[in-house]
C-alpha cells in the first residue's frame, strides 16, 4: 500500500482477548480520490496526488476547479502527493478506501503537532531547573549558555526558550487494532500528532513492512510465499564397504 489521507477523530481505549487495556487513536481514513498521476517521462518522478475531505464549490477558486475536473471528482480540502514505484492499476478518479489496510499491519502517521507557543527550557527541553530554596534566584531559567573567553559566542544548536510545537512529526510503527469499513474508521495503537480533526498522512511502515503485496479494494490478498524447504526422504546411501584391516599380530618372543 502506498498510503492514504485521513483525519484524527480522538483517543479511546479497547480491550484485547486477554483483557488488557489498549490505548488507541481513532482515525477517519479515506475515501481518497486520485486527482493527478505524475510519471518520470513528464515530471521526472513517479507519484500520485490524493485528495480527501470534500468542500463546497463556491469555496473553491477556478484553478482548483479545473484541476479537479480533470479527474472528474468534486473539490477536496486536503491534497498530498505520495511517491510510488508502481503505477499499475492507478487511474484518475479512482477511490482508495481504508480496506487497503488490515488489522495487524504497521503504519507510519505524519501530521502537524499541537502548537504550544513560546515556552521556556523546562517545558520545551525538560530541564530540571535550579534550587527553589529561600533566596534562590535560579528557578526555571536556562542558566549559562556559553563561556566568555572561548569561543566568545553562543554555540549553534544551544537549547534555549522558543517556539514549541506546530511542526511536522512522524510517528512510526503503529499497529492497526481495528477497522470499521462502514464508517471509514481505523483504530491504531498509541498516539498520533495533532489535535482533533487535524489532517494526517497514513502510509505503510518503512521499518516494518507487512508480508503481503498491496491490493485494490475487493481484490484477494496475495500472501508472501516462503521458499519451500527440502525434506529428506529418510533414505541414506550405504557407504561402500571398505576392506577391514587385519589386527596387528604380536611379534614372536626371542629365545634366550
Amino acid at each position: 500500500m502506498i498510503g492514504l489521507l485521513g483525519k484524527k477523530v480522538g483517543m479511546t481505549q479497547i480491550f484485547d482477548h486477554d483483557g488488557n487495556r489498549v490505548p488507541v487513536t481513532v482515525l477517519e481514513v479515506g475515501p481518497c480520490t486520485i486527482v493527478q498521476i505524475k510519471k518520470k517521462e513528464t515530471d521526472g518522478y513517479q507519484a500520485i496526488q490524493l485528495a480527501f475531505d470534500a468542500k463546497k464549490e463556491k469555496r473553491t477558486n477556478r484553478a482548483e476547479l479545473g484541476h479537479f475536473k480533470k479527474s472528474k471528482s468534486t473539490p477536496k480540502r486536503f491534497l498530498r502527493e505520495i511517491r510510488t514505484e508502481n503505477l499499475e492499476g492507478l487511474e484518475l478518479g479512482k477511490e482508495l478506501h481504508v480496506n487497503n489496510f488490515a488489522v495487524g499491519d504497521y503504519i507510519d502517521v505524519i501530521g502537524t503537532s499541537i502548537g504550544k507557543g513560546f515556552q521556556g527550557v523546562v517545558k520545551r527541553h525538560h530541564f530540571k531547573g535550579g534550587e527553589r530554596g529561600h533566596g534562590s534566584m535560579f528557578g526555571r531559567v536556562a542558566g549559562s549558555i556559553g563561556a566568555s573567553s572561548f569561543p566568545s559566542r553562543v554555540v549553534k544548536g544551544m537549547r534555549m526558550p522558543g517556539q514549541m510545537g506546530n511542526e511536522r512529526v512522524t510517528v512510526q510503527n503503529l499497529r492497526v487494532e481495528k477497522i470499521d469499513l462502514e464508517h471509514n474508521l481505523m483504530a491504531v495503537h498509541g498516539a498520533v500528532p495533532g489535535h482533533e480533526n487535524s489532517y494526517l498522512i497514513i502510509r505503510e511502515a518503512l521499518k516494518k513492512p507487512r508480508p503481503r503485496k498491496w491490493r485494490f479494494p475487493g481484490e484477494p490478498l496475495e500472501e508472501l510465499k516462503l521458499p519451500e524447504k527440502k525434506v529428506s526422504t529418510g533414505k541414506v546411501k550405504k557407504a561402500e564397504a571398505t576392506p577391514k584391516k587385519k589386527p596387528a599380530q604380536a611379534a614372536p618372543a626371542k629365545k634366550k
